[in-house]
């Protein structure tokens, strides 16, 4: 069994993204890690040369004419996927945003053999926890995705969907997938305030063409602090992967939730409520089929 990761990023030191723990946390499960590299104007390119043997850069352009939707994400998604060789049998994607702590590596490459050889299956499915405002603490409103495929067979009739969350199969069939007793640790909401802020507009580009719309969130995001966002959260038990101890230690600001505030509004209890007693979460997006 042969296993290839992949991955995309653009500026991720002027962001704040941990993209070389996100690289770092899947090397281990990978005989090759390949990244699309954006065109930017900070140090990514340089550091990621220096990262490790496994990794390869392939380099790339944005098309800053998709402004709409997230597009470009799933595009640069597409051009690291399309580049894995065929000798690969699963590929591992990782966002620069997402670590896999590595007490979950047995669970995930024991299912990679497993099932090895059974077509039915097209990917696995992984379980999200979502850090809010600082690492010690995770967001529990019932917006938050709880799934994502993470892993996929090296089929190019595979490509990823809308703003890269997700993939699917030629011509548009949501994906065969085995949910995976494995969690993805998502820390796009943890970083630096100032970061935080300059990547949120950076962002806002990539989904809306309007400048009208643009100039405004950038105006709202000047003014944001992680506690006026009011985001429900809960405190943080477990461990955070090795890769993100350095990162976690470093944390240099402050954050004070209201641990009292449980949910956002009667509509998101009514969704936990029904998701842990039926298992049905009202309205949830699912991009995937589990089988």
């Amino acid at each position: 069994m042969k296993v290839c990761g992949f991955s995309f990023v653009r500026n991720g030191v002027k962001l704040g993204y941990p993209f070389i723990e996100a690289i770092r946390s899947i090397l281990p499960l990978c005989d090759e890690v390949i990244v699309a590299v954006g065109d930017s104007t900070d140090n990514t390119l340089e550091i990621l040369r220096s990262l490790d043997p496994k990794v390869t850069i392939i380099e790339t352009a944005w098309d800053e004419t998709l402004k709409e939707g997230g597009r470009v994400l799933a595009v640069e998604t597409n051009k690291a996927f399309q580049a894995i060789p065929a000798k690969y049998d699963w590929c591992i994607y990782i966002q620069g945003d997402e670590v896999i702590h590595e007490k979950y590596f047995p669970v995930i490459k024991g299912a990679m053999e497993k099932y090895l050889h059974n077509k039915k299956v097209e990917g696995f499915l992984f379980n999200y926890i979502h850090f809010f405002g600082s690492y010690a603490y995770v967001g529990i409103n019932s917006a938050w995705y709880r799934h994502e495929i993470r892993i996929i067979r090296n089929d190019k009739n595979i490509f990823s969907y809308r703003d890269a969350q997700g993939f699917r199969k030629r011509p548009n069939e949501k994906l065969k997938v085995k949910l995976l007793d494995a969690y993805v640790y998502h820390y796009g909401w943890v970083r630096y305030p100032e970061e935080l802020k300059e990547k949120e507009k950076a962002k806002i580009r990539l989904y809306n063409p309007d400048e009208g719309a643009v100039q405004g969130h950038a105006d709202f995001m000047n003014q944001y602090t992680y506690e006026k966002a009011i985001e429900p959260v809960a405190l943080f038990e477990g461990t955070h992967p090795a890769v993100m101890q350095d990162r976690v230690a470093k944390q240099n600001w402050s954050y004070q939730p209201d641990l009292s505030l449980r949910y956002a509004s009667l509509k998101d209890r009514f969704k936990k409520f029904m998701g842990k007693w039926t298992g049905w979460f009202p309205g949830e997006y699912k991009n995937f089929k589990i089988i």
